[in-house]
């Protein structure tokens, strides 16, 4: 098993970041070599250029936080993601589509996209906001994922009314059983679970997670330490 810091996804996506800031975020997940430090797209050329020769990859997000954007942008912006070099791409799917039982729009809008990242060899994260959703719909969500050539699938972008739930959580791997595809959970349902549960964490926190994660016996789950909400009332679970 790796280490917890590879597992983690470290978000900086906090619209009002200035650059500084940003900068000052990207260097703390390098120093604790997070898998990937997840951006804004205008950060992207910005987080390569600091993260080159380091074992921190860069991913973005796409059509966030709401995932409303058409189709056709949806590729677009993949496209133009990949060009400025992102190693990985978190897309938020239409997930009011997916409330109206959309499933033909939905699964067009995820395979649009996922062809765009197949041609490049991008792995694709579809983040569902499963606190709108019933069981049926992530499961049929996964689904969908899974056809459509899906790396990962997550819970939350941490910009809605609420994060992960273990019952959500439970939903995606049970579906995803025995299917050739990654799952990737917010750190609230990582509390209680094993990290072979999942294979990538998004948080914003990944520096108190890495000091944790090293008081914890080996084969344990890592002792994350609980996501505070913002200070304006907005329960995001606390990623940026």
């Amino acid at each position: 098993m790796e280490p917890i810091n590879r597992y983690l996804d470290a978000a900086i996506l906090k619209p009002e970041l200035t650059r500084e800031e940003a900068i000052a975020a990207i260097h703390e997940s390098i120093k604790w070599k997070t898998k990937t430090v997840c951006v804004r797209p205008c950060d992207i050329a910005l987080a390569k250029g600091l993260t080159a020769g380091t074992e921190t990859g860069v991913s973005c997000v796409l059509a966030f936080p709401h995932g409303c954007t058409t189709t056709e942008v949806k590729a677009f912006e993949a496209a133009q993601y990949i060009a400025l070099g992102t190693d990985e791409i978190d897309m938020v799917a239409n997930y009011g589509r997916i409330r109206s039982g959309d499933w033909q729009y939905v699964e067009d809008d995820i395979r649009a996209v996922a062809r765009v990242c197949a041609a490049s060899k991008v792995p694709l994260k579809v983040i569902f906001e499963t606190c709108y959703l019933t069981e049926d719909e992530i499961a049929r969500t996964t689904e969908i994922c899974i056809a459509c050539g899906a790396n990962f699938v997550k819970t939350s972008t941490g910009f809605a009314s609420g994060g992960a739930t273990i019952e959500a959580v439970r939903v995606m791997l049970d579906t995803a059983k025995g299917r050739s595809t990654g799952k990737a959970v917010r750190p609230e349902s990582a509390t209680r679970r094993r990290p072979s549960a999942s294979s990538r964490w998004a948080h914003s926190g990944s520096g108190p997670i890495s000091r944790r994660a090293r008081h914890s016996s080996p084969g344990e789950p890592p002792r994350i330490p609980p996501v505070k909400a913002p200070t304006d009332g907005r329960k995001d679970g606390g990623r940026q």
